[in-house]
């Protein structure tokens, strides 16, 4: 099926996200109404509440009967849900969040007659030869929506992104702050292309409508990479904090992810982000950076972190 689809209203899983905010402004601005489908309303969503032409659905994702009533009367879904980490070792989580929803959306599309879906993966996603769970789950998801029968996808693989409101460059922000003196830092050689998540919405924006872009896989990467070290320490002097930055050896970087393993329900009681762990080591074995950067193809230009990090790091607490 290659004809275009007259879209209007569309439904967002993981709208209240970082990405998912962004990207729900442009919508609206752009003049779409929206659906945005989430377990509950939290603080995060209180901005979303003075968007126009957007209806908060509270619901559960996971429960198909749910999601289906949920998108009954949208145009398109754009699936945004993604975790980075998950309880246990085994890939569960993932194969979870990422694997099981997007069935169950593929499932919910086609009991509402929907064939317009936008789906977020991740840079070095492959179902097959992925170094991590995280990355085959992504993968195997990313395939599922592709090889979905009279579905129009089109896909994303955003390297890190980051934002006023990242969980990046926020996240190391507040462990310099924590740490003094000298910060130990697991795969400090791994290399990234942070973008911009103004620039990952508009690449959705921008490709929603038109058939050519039906049955693509788009790579989103900044203008350049860095290595891990070289972007601690970039948020170290933006934060104002004098650190020294020790790479660790991969033997000790393989302890400290088994270690944040061990102790991972800690941080899941407690609501916060586990900072390491043992797949996220073994998702940075491969460079987080584009072979082919769609942006080229979709006529946007990145936008370089350096002139939009300091200015929200420099306000973070000291």
């Amino acid at each position: 099926m290659t004809s275009n689809v007259i879209i209007k209203r569309i439904g967002i899983l993981g709208g209240g996200g970082f990405v998912g905010r962004t990207l729900a402004t442009g919508l609206c601005e752009a003049g779409y109404e929206l659906k945005i489908l989430t377990r509950r309303r939290s603080a995060k969503h209180l901005r979303l509440n003075a968007l126009p032409n957007l209806e908060m659905v509270e619901l559960d994702v996971h429960d198909l009967a749910q999601l289906s009533t949920g998108l009954a009367g949208c145009d398109a879904v754009v699936n945004l849900v993604g975790i980075l980490n998950a309880r246990g070792t085994t890939g569960g989580g993932f194969h979870h969040a990422h694997v099981e929803l997007t069935d169950k959306v593929i499932r919910a599309c086609r009991e509402n007659r929907i064939v317009r879906l936008l789906h977020i993966s991740a840079i070095n996603a492959d179902a097959v030869g992925g170094s991590s769970h995280y990355l085959r789950s992504k993968g195997l998801a990313e395939d599922n929506a592709h090889a979905a029968a009279g579905m129009q996808v089109t896909s994303y693989r955003p390297a890190v992104i980051f934002g006023p409101e990242d969980s990046f460059f926020n996240r190391f922000a507040a462990l310099l702050r924590w740490l003094p003196g000298v910060f130990p830092l697991a795969c400090a050689g791994a290399r990234f292309a942070p973008v911009f998540v103004e620039d990952v919405a508009a690449a959705l924006l921008k490709s929603l409508t038109g058939a050519e872009h039906y049955g693509k896989r788009y790579e989103l990467c900044g203008p350049r990479s860095y290595t891990l070290r070289e972007l601690v320490e970039f948020t170290a002097r933006c934060s104002g904090r004098n650190r020294i930055i020790m790479p660790l050896p991969d033997f000790a970087a393989r302890i400290q992810g088994l270690g944040f393993d061990l102790t991972g329900f800690v941080f899941h009681a407690l609501g916060i982000e586990q900072p390491f762990s043992t797949d996220n080591y073994r998702s940075m074995q491969v460079d987080a950076v584009c072979r082919h950067n769609g942006f080229a193809e979709l006529g946007i230009t990145p936008t370089a972190l350096e002139g939009i990090v300091p200015a929200y790091l420099s306000k973070r607490p000291r």
